[in-house]
């Protein structure tokens, strides 16, 4: 599994219905859940994001499909950005 980190800023629909967020973020959950990615951790964040999410998916392919699904719902803009354990920067490193 690959690990990804979502930065995600509201859009003007996500702030109007901004008392949806956690509904939203359940949803997004178990949309992954269905996809085969986990999510690792959610967080309401204050500054330029305003959601920062972990998640563990299988592959590139896979994660892109939930971000699709994710902008699709039209309340957030998301940056993705694969992110590498110790172990697996080591392997990358050991290529060079």
């Amino acid at each position: 599994m690959a690990t990804y980190i979502v930065l995600s800023s509201f859009t003007d629909q996500g702030i109007r219905t901004v008392k949806d967020t956690v509904k939203r973020a359940d949803a997004v959950r178990e949309t992954a859940r269905k996809m085969g990615i986990e999510t690792k951790s959610l967080y309401w964040t204050v500054g330029k994001y305003d959601v920062v999410v972990t998640f563990d998916a299988p592959d590139d392919a896979a994660m892109t499909a939930l971000s699709l699904a994710i902008a699709g719902g039209g309340n957030v803009r998301t940056q993705t950005m694969r992110a590498f354990s110790k172990d697996e920067m080591t392997g990358v490193l050991d290529k060079l």
